[in-house]
């Protein structure tokens, strides 16, 4: 499924339904009867995409997509399905990611809607998108961003009911046009929350009393369009409500829950980002490899010089990961319930990583591609631009690196491994020598995995907590399935109560092959750091330091999905074996960066150190993966 590049002229979508595949078709049909030439031309005219919209209209490609079953009114094609909107966003990503822009704030701005109990709400955005409207998501702000808690949106009671809203926002995409835009803001009877204080201590449910969601329409006289803030096709609106009215029915969430539906519609939203960067750079690919397969300098080809060698390869196998992990990650997406919010982790990373692999590969492809990337007839500068972008929207990587390192603990310490806190009590564990260190957690480990049964059986403390981390094998899931779970993922806090099976395992599965081998040896090593030279009380409030233990920690579920989908598909222990070349380099490369922070204790320094390792090379894999990455060229190329 993932070992070569996605070719809209040859795919079949046949993973899907019969209407699915209609719809991804003629997606793909639209924009290759459009062609190459257009496509650019008008987004260097920054055209607002109105046929696009007429297509999507015709077709309802936004209405069967995006309507949850529960507001489908009987129509079964009409389903919230996270697999093909994913395949969607990957394929408006192939294409332009002004085109993936639409589509994407759309799906925002309908998160607040679906998830309200304002069944009127629910009604009439479901039938404005069988009219083929589309949507906005209104939270943030110029003076503020992503600092909620301090909205000057003041939506102020009226003595004979109703409210009148009045405040700006600021790069609210679709602003221009949306139907129905979902608005974060505040009553003005209400006191704010001080949110440098909401960061050290949780607010109280009164403190979030005065907090609210409600529907604007862009078309209403009191809204007042300010204008595009950025000097593209898409539209990134700011826009003014002045005494806007809003009546009890447009007002879709109150107090705290308002919140944890801005949190959680970013949960649904920020997961598309990483299927468009793998829609771009797979574009950019093609481009790329046939450039330089076809180009002769000093009597070669391109692709014959041992740099474009290895950043194809490097680029290829890269690709590979991110479309590994992101098939994988949708399975978890789907099956997530009240009991198993892994998701939760595994989206953060799809949005944080995926992005910034595609970025990585952009920026590599560019020294492949050099001048011809900027050329007008080329679809090479709308990824650069697109992926530059993706990682810093929907929360930026820091957001969501910090989301992330919420799980650190519980992922890489299952109950199981408690026994390697037992390190921390060891005298002179952070400094001795690494042989002795890691003997003591190898076995503390082991021992401990192997006599948690028992143990737990023993203490009934335990054996909740291994009960809290089994779960049932998550099945590949691509079925017609409405995702309804995602528009009722209750409160955004309890991350801390979130357990992960051991994922040890996965990676044993695979130690047959070298560089996997490699990574699961330093894997344990970084569990060993985390043991037995943990972050201090001082570093727990250092984001900068903590930006360098996250890169360390979220390789390995990233990995780890990486491998889970691998089995699924038999993937070529070649290019498994060059994907885990390039992994066991970066790791090693920010274990390096961890020691050299100015923050890092002793003992953290010289445990950082025994992170790093050499991957193992083998020229004769390493020319197996070039040979698929440069058998790509001329396989593609979009209509001109």
């Amino acid at each position: 499924m993932t070992e070569t590049l996605f070719n809209p002229k040859t795919c079949e979508f046949t993973e899907f339904d019969a209407e699915t595949r209609r719809l991804l078709r003629a997606t793909v049909d639209w924009f290759e009867t459009r062609g190459k030439a257009v496509l650019k031309q008008e987004d260097r005219d920054r055209v607002w995409y109105a046929e696009f919209l007429d297509f999507v209209k015709r077709e309802a490609v936004f209405a069967t997509f995006l309507t949850p079953a529960a507001e489908a009114d009987g129509d079964p094609n009409k389903r919230w399905d996270t697999a093909r909107i994913a395949m969607m966003s990957k394929i408006l990503g192939f294409y332009s990611m002004q085109y993936w822009y639409v589509w994407q704030v759309s799906i925002l701005g309908l998160g607040p809607i679906w998830q309200s109990d304002n069944a009127a709400a629910k009604r009439r955005a479901a039938a404005l998108l069988a009219s083929g409207e589309i949507f906005a998501f209104g939270l943030s702000e110029k003076e503020h961003g992503a600092d909620v808690y301090s909205t000057d949106m003041m939506v102020a009671p009226q003595p004979g009911g109703g409210y009148l809203a009045t405040g700006a926002k600021h790069y609210i995409g679709n602003g221009n046009q949306a139907a129905l835009v979902s608005v974060f803001g505040r009553r003005s009877d209400k006191p704010i929350i001080d949110s440098s204080k909401a960061l050290e201590s949780k607010p109280t449910q009164q403190d979030y009393e005065g907090y609210l969601f409600f529907l604007a329409d862009s078309q209403h006289e009191n809204y007042h369009l300010r204008g595009n803030v950025v000097d593209s096709q898409m539209y990134v609106a700011a826009f003014d409500l002045e005494n806007y009215p809003v009546a009890e029915e447009d007002i879709l969430h109150r107090g705290e829950a308002a919140f944890h539906a801005a949190m959680n519609t970013v949960n649904v939203g920020k997961f598309n980002l990483g299927f468009g960067a793998v829609g771009a750079c797979e574009h950019a690919y093609y481009e790329a490899v046939t450039h330089a397969e076809n180009r002769i300098l000093f009597g070669h080809k391109v692709t014959e010089f041992p740099q474009v060698q290895s950043l194809l390869t490097d680029s290829y196998a890269r690709l590979m990961a991110m479309k590994l992990y992101s098939e994988r990650a949708i399975d978890y997406m789907r099956s997530a319930s009240p009991e198993d919010r892994r998701y939760l982790l595994f989206n953060a990373i799809e949005k944080m990583t995926v992005t910034r692999q595609g970025q990585r590969i952009i920026e590599d492809l560019a020294d492949v591609i050099a001048a011809r990337g900027f050329e007008k007839d080329m679809y090479f500068p709308i990824a650069m631009l697109g992926l530059f972008g993706l990682p810093r929207l929907e929360g930026t990587v820091h957001v969501n690196m910090a989301l992330s390192l919420k799980f650190m603990a519980n992922y890489m310490f299952h109950p199981a491994d408690a026994g390697l806190a037992a390190l921390r009590l060891l005298p002179g564990a952070g400094a001795a020598p690494k042989s002795a260190v890691r003997a003591v957690s190898g076995a503390l480990s082991w021992s401990s995995r192997k006599l948690a049964p028992r143990a737990g059986a023993a203490i009934p403390k335990l054996r909740t907590e291994l009960a809290g981390a089994a779960y049932a094998p998550v099945p590949t899931r691509r079925d017609p399935a409405d995702d309804e779970f995602l528009f009722r993922q209750g409160p955004s806090s309890g991350l801390g109560r979130i357990r992960f099976s051991d994922w040890r395992q996965v990676f044993e599965k695979f130690t047959h092959i070298p560089n996997v081998a490699v990574f699961l040896d330093q894997a344990l090593a970084f569990q060993t750091l985390l043991a037995a030279a943990s972050p201090t009380a001082t570093q727990q409030r250092d984001v900068d330091f903590l930006f360098a233990l996250g890169e360390l920690f979220t390789a390995l579920p990233y990995a780890q999905l990486v491998l889970e989908q691998a089995e699924i598909e038999h993937t070529d222990p070649a290019l498994l074996d060059q994907i885990f070349d390039n992994f066991v380099r970066e790791f090693a490369k920010n274990a390096l960066t961890l020691h050299t922070k100015p923050a890092a204790t002793k003992s953290q320094q010289t445990r950082a150190l025994d992170l790093i390792r050499r991957p193992i090379a083998d020229r004769g894999r390493f020319d197996q993966v070039l040979a698929q990455a440069r058998s790509l060229a001329g396989t593609y190329e979009m209509n001109p």
